[in-house]
């Protein structure tokens, strides 16, 4: 009996590279892709932010997909639609748009003032109600809707409530992956009752007049996974890497499941990368050096020969290691290297890190704006990644950096460990350090140095990073037999 193909539809607040603010991006980008290859119909939705240039990405309207009601209690909405192929596949990406939510007001947010908040609750409203009745007058019905931390989290409830009756929706089964558990959705209740029928209003997860948007999806969803298994056994615990959703998690009755992340290696790929200053590989790594010079040069820092550049890549709050990495900055400075921080978020830390560039403006870069291209060429053009965040359920960046010949430095977290192997000094791809210190990340970092400056063990420990195998091929199918089973449950 030949398989079905079944569709799925993938919602996320972010894709890379319409917009990037998280290791969730990099996901999206390749993910959906690598699940059409193993037989199912894959297609996306997202916002319509007022960043993403409907030129350069080519996006178009879709003129059966314009004016859809949205059903708010006081009043409707509407909602248009654009779309436009995901970059190197022919997956649809559909983009949701009304001026008022996404024009001006930008990305989700849980900024704490109330202004912030009502706008961040009114958008992630209309998005969620938005994807099911775009569904609607698409007539594209999936098997199942994979949800993507909290920005998605209402879907599950509304199908189990507003859109239960509806024959349309009948059947369709929710995954929800969880990439940032520290990021649940904190957002005021009293805004969601203004806007939502009662039955779904009373349904949500509260907790002092706030609606935890994560721990509202864990209640009402099929099934969820998270990216990497490691990680999926330290947030069952009710401890401090929970966040406070280790007991749910634990009790759920949608079984959590740790996949790890992989990559799209014809989008990283150092031989064919067109984002690139010069495509090298492992056996001609010249053109390494050249990624590096312009980096150097875009960066403002000048070429120093024989001095590796040390990279951070990263958000700038205190999950990500911003706190770490600043009280780490003097002793950074006192190696022989140069520092190049890249990476947007708290102004604060932004602050902080600029001030210390005009103390060392030889040594050390601070980056906060985005695009593809120069993510691409940090990848290729650091030598050292130097990843300090505290949490990470697995991340894609030490991959990525791993396969372009540029050598983790990292804290031991959750997918990490699964990803890189600790260097021990005959082998390994990167190096680990276990203790959350000041100390124990420049300790180790001295050891990634030291082995820069040894002409047998530098050459040896690239040659591991970028001959490892990164690609979904493992991790799409374990999706693939979940998918199946939550569809073709076995009687």
């Amino acid at each position: 009996m030949p398989r079905q193909n079944f569709k799925v539809l993938y919602v996320s607040g972010e894709v890379s590279p319409f917009v990037r603010i998280s290791q969730l991006g990099d996901f999206m980008a390749s993910f959906p892709q690598a699940i059409e290859e193993e037989g199912f119909e894959a297609r996306i939705m997202m916002p319509k932010y007022g960043t993403i240039n409907d030129r350069k990405f080519r996006l178009h309207d879709v003129l059966r997909l314009s004016d859809i009601e949205v059903q708010l209690k006081e009043k409707i909405d509407l909602l248009n639609v654009k779309v436009t192929a995901l970059p190197s596949s022919k997956i649809q990406t559909y983009f949701l748009y009304n001026e008022k939510y996404f024009k001006r007001n930008g990305l989700f947010t849980e900024k704490h003032n109330a202004t912030d908040l009502k706008i961040s609750t009114d958008k992630v409203i209309f998005f969620n109600i938005g994807v099911l009745e775009t569904l609607l007058r698409l007539g594209w019905k999936p098997d199942i809707i994979h949800c993507h931390d909290w920005h998605a989290c209402l879907i599950p409830l509304l199908l189990k409530t507003v859109y239960a009756s509806h024959e349309f929706f009948r059947d369709i089964k929710t995954v929800l992956t969880i990439h940032n558990i520290y990021r649940q959705g904190i957002l005021p209740l009293k805004t969601f009752q203004r806007s939502l029928p009662d039955e779904v209003s009373s349904a949500l997860h509260c907790s002092h007049d706030d609606v935890n948007m994560l721990y509202t999806g864990v209640e009402h969803v099929d099934l969820i996974t998270t990216t990497s298994r490691l990680y999926a056994e330290e947030i069952v615990r009710d401890g401090p890497k929970a966040y406070g959703l280790g007991r749910i998690l634990d009790e759920s009755g949608a079984t959590l499941h740790g996949i790890i992340n992989g990559i799209d290696s014809r989008q990283w790929n150092t031989s064919a990368d067109k984002l690139i200053k010069k495509r090298y590989s492992l056996e001609h790594l010249e053109g390494k050096l050249d990624n590096k010079k312009a980096l150097l040069e875009h960066a403002g820092l000048p070429l120093r020969e024989g001095v590796p550049l040390v990279g951070v890549i990263a958000n700038f709050d205190e999950f990500q290691g911003a706190d770490l990495l600043l009280q780490s900055l003097e002793q950074l400075v006192s190696l022989d290297i140069q520092l190049l921080v890249s990476g947007s978020g708290d102004k604060k830390y932004e602050k902080l890190f600029l001030d210390f560039v005009l103390k060392h403006p030889e040594q050390v870069s601070v980056q906060t704006e985005y695009s593809d291209t120069f993510f691409h060429l940090l990848i290729a053009g650091l030598d050292i990644l130097l990843m300090p965040g505290m949490i990470e359920s697995c991340g894609m960046i030490q991959m990525f950096a791993m396969n372009y010949g540029t050598i983790p430095v990292a804290y031991a977290a959750g997918g990490v460990v699964e990803t890189i192997a600790d260097h021990t000094g005959s082998s390994g791809s990167g190096f680990l350090f276990y203790d959350y210190t000041v100390a124990s990340l420049v300790r180790r970092l001295r050891d990634a140095l030291q082995c820069f400056h040894d002409e047998e063990c530098w050459p040896q420990i690239m040659a591991e990073a970028m001959t490892r195998d990164f690609t979904w091929k493992n991790s799409a199918e374990e999706y693939d037999y979940l998918y199946r089973e939550l569809l073709e449950p076995q009687g």
